[in-house]
């Protein structure tokens, strides 16, 4: 099994770059969607071997929460390697970890673009299998207070503004939660415009 790789990116396209290593060119799925990457550019790679009848896949990422959310979705029926690897090009560790922990579907699905039916199963079949200590995000969220009805919406809707998810967490918990979605939205944009 080859765990890591570090070389240098010689190219890279939508799905995957080739690292050179000792002059032999690797080729390896990766997130590029979520991290980029440049010609010349030496990186360490966390990797999964994929072994299929008729070809062997290698899978890297720059961060090794990655790899395990990876081999994680790996667990779940009917998420193969190339799904996995989109799932992660939509989301990444932090997001994962907190809809696993707060057992929260609909969040992840609104957030990533996840389908409603992945989100779930993603939930449902790794609920108990994430380690949060190594997530601080988690751990924060775990010991967060219940978020008010019209919380959730603004953060959402400050999300589909464009707004970060924990930037958009951070302004609508400071504000009065007595207060509507509307008015908790008009409050962030008036403090701090896109």
């Amino acid at each position: 099994m080859i765990r890591s790789l570090e070389g240098t990116i010689v190219r890279q396209n939508p799905t995957h770059v080739v690292v050179t290593v000792h002059n032999i060119g690797y080729l390896v799925y990766t997130n590029v969607a979520r991290h980029t990457y440049t010609i010349g550019e030496t990186v360490l790679f966390h990797t999964h071997l994929a072994v299929r009848e008729n070809a062997l896949d290698l899978y890297g990422f720059v961060g090794e929460k990655e790899l395990i959310f990876f081999e994680l979705l790996l667990t779940i029926p009917k998420i193969g390697p190339k799904s996995a690897l989109q799932i992660l090009c939509q989301t990444d560790p932090e997001l994962l970890g907190t809809a696993i922990a707060l057992g929260d579907a609909e969040h992840l699905h609104k957030v990533s673009g996840i389908g409603k039916k992945t989100a779930l199963n993603i939930v449902t079949h790794l609920a108990g299998k994430v380690d949060h200590t190594f997530i601080p995000n988690v751990a924060h969220a775990l010991a967060a207070p219940e978020l008010t009805a019209g919380q959730r919406d603004a953060i959402d809707a400050l999300i589909t503004l464009g707004y970060d998810q924990k930037e958009a967490n951070v302004f609508v918990l400071k504000l009065d939660k007595s207060l509507d979605a509307k008015s908790l939205i008009q409050s962030v944009l008036t403090q701090k415009p896109m």
